[in-house]
C-alpha cells in the first residue's frame, strides 16, 4: 500500500469506523537519514486513532534506532514489514524477503522489541514459496520474542497478488501462536471477511487493495462485525464528496503539481464502473491545474445524476 495509504487516505478510512489504520512502509535508513519522504510518511492525525508506523529494513541496529525515533515522533505502535512483495524492496534483501532469511527476520524483531516500550507488531507472508511456507514458525519465533501481533497475508511472496489467497492456511498460523492474529488477503466484500475470520481463525482481518477507491469499506467491514447490520453503499454525490476530501487533502499534503499526480490513480479507482470514466481519466491524466479537475469533476458528476 506504499503510495496509497498516506494520510488523507488514513484519515478518510479512520472517519469511515476502521478499527486501526497503519502508515505507508517507511524504510528505517531513510528515516535516520530524515527523507522528505520518511518525514511525510510519519505524519499522523489524532483523528486516525493510535499511530501505527510501519518500519522495513534488514539491519537490526538501525531498524531498532529507527523504532526508537518512531515513538519519539509519537507513533503508539512499531509495525514491521516482512510482507512488502515489491521487487525494488526485495532486492534490497527487505520487506518479505525476510521470509528466507529467518535468523536475521529474528535478530530484527528481538532489537525493535527491546529498543522500545509500545507494542510491536509483525506483517508476514505465508513463507518465500511454496517449498518454505513458514509463516507458522515464524510467528511463534514473534511471540517468543515480545511481538504482540501477527497479521498474515495468505499469499507467498512468489505469488505477489495472483491466485487466491491461502485462509486455510493462515488457520496454522493460529494454531502456533496466542497472541492476536490479524488475516490479510482478498477481502473485497463483507461475506470475504466473514469467511475469511472463519476459515483462518483470526482475531481480525485486514484490508488493503479493496479499498482502494473505496475507503469507506473497512469501516462498513467494522461496522458489520459490531452491529450485523449492512451500511448502504455510498451514493453517488457522497462518492462525489468523499472524492472531493480526499482530493483536497493530497493537495495539501504534496502540493499542487505532485498531489495532482499521486491523486490519478486514486481518481481513477473511484471511477471504477461509473459511466463516462474513462472520458474523466483523460482530463485528470493531462492536467496539473487543480481548477480544470475540479470543474470536469462537477461536470461528471452532474451526468452521474442526469443533470442537464
Amino acid at each position: 500500500m506504499s503510495g496509497v495509504s498516506d494520510q488523507p487516505f488514513r484519515k478518510l478510512a479512520a472517519r469511515f469506523g476502521v478499527g486501526l489504520v497503519v502508515s505507508e512502509m517507511v524504510a528505517s535508513r531513510q528515516m535516520l537519514l530524515n527523507t522528505r519522504q520518511s518525514s511525510r510518511r510519519m505524519l499522523f492525525d489524532p483523528v486516525e486513532g493510535p499511530a501505527s508506523i510501519q518500519l522495513a529494513g534488514t539491519e537490526p541496529e538501525i531498524m531498532a534506532e529507527a523504532a526508537r525515533m518512531s515513538v519519539d515522533r509519537g507513533a503508539d505502535i512499531v509495525d514491521i514489514n516482512f510482507g512488502c512483495p515489491a521487487k525494488k524492496i526485495v532486492r534490497k534483501a527487505s520487506g518479505s524477503a525476510m521470509m528466507r532469511d529467518v535468523p536475521l527476520a529474528t535478530a530484527i524483531m528481538a532489537a525493535v522489541v527491546d529498543a522500545v516500550d509500545v507494542p510491536v507488531t509483525v506483517k508476514m507472508r505465508s513463507g518465500w514459496d511454496d517449498a518454505s511456507r513458514n509463516a507458522p514458525e515464524l510467528a511463534r519465533i514473534a511471540e517468543d520474542l515480545g511481538i504482540q501481533l501477527v497479521t498474515v497475508h495468505g499469499r507467498t511472496r512468489c505469488q505477489f497478488y495472483t491466485g487466491t489467497a491461502d485462509w486455510d492456511f493462515i488457520a496454522e498460523v493460529r494454531d502456533n501462536i496466542s497472541i492476536p492474529l490479524i488475516a490479510n488477503g482478498d477481502i473485497r466484500s463483507i461475506d470475504d471477511a466473514y469467511g475469511c475470520m472463519k476459515r483462518s481463525g483470526a482475531d481480525a482481518v485486514m484490508i488493503g487493495r479493496a479499498a482502494q477507491g473505496r475507503p469507506w469499506f473497512p469501516g462498513d467491514v467494522a461496522y458489520h462485525f459490531m452491529t450485523g447490520q449492512a451500511r448502504a453503499e455510498p451514493d453517488i454525490p457522497e462518492r462525489w464528496a468523499v472524492l472531493r476530501e480526499h482530493l483536497d487533502g493530497m493537495l495539501s499534503l504534496y502540493g499542487v503539481s505532485n498531489g495532482i499526480r499521486n491523486a490519478r490513480k486514486h481518481i481513477g479507482w473511484y471511477l471504477t464502473g461509473l459511466p463516462g470514466a474513462a472520458e474523466f481519466r483523460n482530463v485528470v491524466n493531462n492536467t496539473l491545474d487543480p481548477a480544470v479537475i475540479f470543474d470536469e469533476m462537477r461536470r461528471f458528476h452532474d451526468r452521474s445524476l442526469g443533470v442537464a
